[in-house]
């Protein structure tokens, strides 16, 4: 079974190091978030993405926060009324059911959340089904190596494992970056 974050650790989540190493706005445009997009932030956490995403993108377009965890969603919720972000969505989703419709966003990202799943393959075909066609996924997970934090070693991916699962669910690798010597960055296009 696949290592998943407990929520208790949510403080994790939004740490200096991670401001430091992971800033937000500028690693959504290293990924190729534009401001045009329509997004779903697929494991949404406490919204470290989420929000910085809707406030990039036009008022206008919607960033949907997906997460199985009401008390994450609860988190996105306080802090994007906090710093007064309205065209956030929360959506409740359950591991491979977004409770999106088909083709209804242009740019998916999730960060650290593929090597929480169980089903790979069945989870990077129901974000395929969300996005729209020429919509990209912007995926960040930790590298498989030895690390100060993050998950177990045994519970991570590797890039080149991770770019094979795209390629077998329909998406086309267009950017990979390193992020901060611990994270790798992939982006695809549908």
């Amino acid at each position: 079974m696949a290592h998943k974050f407990n929520p208790a650790n949510k403080k994790k989540l939004d740490d200096p190091w991670r401001r430091q190493n992971l800033p937000p706005i500028s690693t959504l445009q290293e990924l190729g978030l534009s401001p045009d997009d329509t997004v779903a932030d697929i494991g949404c956490g406490i919204g470290y993405f989420t929000i910085p995403a809707a406030e990039f993108i036009a008022s206008s377009n919607s960033t949907f926060a997906l997460d199985t965890s009401e008390e994450m969603l609860a988190e996105v919720e306080k802090r994007s009324g906090a710093a007064g972000v309205l065209n956030i969505v929360l959506v409740k989703t359950e591991e491979y059911d977004l409770k999106l419709p088909n083709e209804s966003v242009s740019f998916a990202i999730l960060v650290n959340v593929l090597h929480e799943i169980d089903n790979k393959i069945q989870f990077l075909e129901e974000i395929n089904r969300i996005v729209k066609t020429g919509g990209k996924i912007a995926l960040i997970d930790w590298e498989k190596k030895k690390t100060e934090m993050g998950p177990p070693l045994d519970h991570r991916l590797s890039s080149e494992d991770v770019k094979g699962l795209l390629q077998r669910t329909g998406w086309e690798l267009i950017k990979e970056v390193s992020l901060a010597e611990v994270f790798y960055g992939l982006v695809a296009v549908k």
